[in-house]
């Protein structure tokens, strides 16, 4: 089970695009996959139809026994698979908590998750608060999702470096899988520009190619719907980058080699 973590700086930039277009991959390959909206705003929440589910992120973090995750696990309108812990704005009375250990609160939390799901998505707030070093906590791998904009490289150095922090202070399988630029528009200057800049800085760990912007997004999530079930114009592109990020995250096993036929032992 691969834990991953998508974090921003700043709100509207598309991590919650990224998690749903994440858990979205995982469906369309029938990977079992878990939602954990850690983001008040419970963006992820409301695509997914979860927002009626008796206890939330919220009540994770306060308890935070060992295995309290399993019982806030419900089921989403995406099917068999594809399930979820949602979030509520109580929350963000979580994110003041300075209390000794609450930055491995939800780490404690998931401990008896069942390890069957293929990948667990974590959707943080936009900020690099209490909440985002619980998910970091938790996480095996982190997604830092920007928009190609003046602040871009400035505000991917901040997040390295939490990430970074995290590492060294706790949660040494902790990476950063990738840098995934959002709402590129080809052919923009100014885009241009600032997606050369995060890529002289960072190199390989930008994520090719950016995530263009695409109608059939809003539109899916509206329908609380995977992208990759959608069938419009851009829709193939976006759900094509969906698969390679999953991809470099997890890893999918190499079909085994068919049994040699019997036939051959008697030829």
């Amino acid at each position: 089970m691969t834990v991953v973590a998508v974090l921003s700086m700043k709100g509207g930039v598309g991590k919650t695009t990224v998690t749903l277009g994440l858990a979205s991959a995982a469906w369309e390959r029938g990977l079992s996959a878990l939602v954990i909206d850690l983001d008040p705003q419970a963006n992820a929440s409301m695509p997914l139809e979860v927002m009626d589910a008796p206890f939330t992120t919220s009540d994770v973090i306060a308890d935070s026994r060992p295995g309290v995750a399993r019982e806030a696990i419900v089921a989403t309108a995406w099917g068999k698979g594809i399930d979820a812990i949602r979030s509520e704005r109580s929350l963000e009375h979580r994110t003041a908590d300075q209390s000794r250990e609450s930055s491995v609160r939800l780490r404690t939390a998931l401990a008896t998750v069942p390890r069957d799901y293929g990948v667990v998505v974590i959707d943080c707030p936009p900020s690099l608060g209490e909440l985002t070093r619980n998910a970091l906590q938790a996480a095996d791998a982190a997604i830092i999702v920007t928009e190609p904009n003046y602040f871009a490289v400035h505000g991917a150095a901040e997040a390295l470096e939490a990430v970074d922090v995290v590492r060294a202070s706790g949660n040494p399988r902790l990476r950063t899988a990738a840098i995934v630029v959002n709402r590129y528009r080809a052919g923009d200057r100014e885009h241009d520009l600032h997606l050369r800049e995060l890529t002289e800085a960072y190199g390989a760990l930008v994520f090719a190619p950016p995530l263009e912007d695409c109608s059939a997004i809003p539109v899916s999530q509206r329908s609380s719907s995977p992208i990759h079930a959608w069938t419009s114009p851009g829709s193939a592109e976006i759900a094509e980058a969906f698969d390679d990020l999953l991809l470099a995250l997890v890893p999918m096993p190499k079909p085994e080699p068919p049994l040699p036929s019997i036939r051959r032992f008697f030829t």
